[in-house]
């Protein structure tokens, strides 16, 4: 079963890094970025992947969390009734109510080292940080949408 917060899975990359004689470098690598994702293999597969760092020669390691903040959902919220006004029972606002209780929780983990020009990246993330990312996405997409209500003889 995945925990529903992966500070204790943080706390254990940090020491097993430590532990390998290498760096963290606090750090993002997105999506524009010539990357590699690790494929998960079982609930330890990380620690294969820092090896493979080690192995690769990489001095360091990338490391990036997300913590879900109150504002955060303030604003997915303010958004979603905005868009559903003047019907506020909409599922998604319920749902994204329900993600209160996962405030000051650790929903995703990204580490990752570069080798020859790429950047080798291991991601996890808990089911209530994939359904929040889901909702913020789909929050950009609707924002997007532009609404012609003109007149199509015009």
């Amino acid at each position: 079963m995945q925990p529903d917060n992966l500070i204790s899975l943080k706390d254990d990359m940090v020491a097993f890094i430590a532990g390998h004689g290498m760096r963290r470098l606090q750090g993002y690598v997105s999506d524009e970025v010539p990357a590699v994702l690790f494929e998960e293999v079982d609930s330890d597969s990380w620690k294969d992947f820092v090896e493979h760092a080690k192995a690769a020669g990489s001095p360091f390691i990338t490391m990036s969390e997300v913590v879900l903040e109150k504002p955060d959902i303030v604003a997915l919220l303010e958004h979603l009734r905005e868009q559903s006004f003047p019907d506020n029972d909409s599922p998604e606002i319920d749902e994204v109510q329900s993600l209160i209780q996962f405030v000051g929780k650790t929903g995703y983990l990204q580490i990752g080292f570069p080798y020859q020009g790429v950047m080798f990246l291991y991601e996890t993330a808990t089911d209530w940080y994939d359904r929040f990312q889901q909702l913020m996405e789909s929050m950009t997409e609707l924002g997007g949408i532009i609404v012609d209500d003109g007149d199509p003889d015009e």
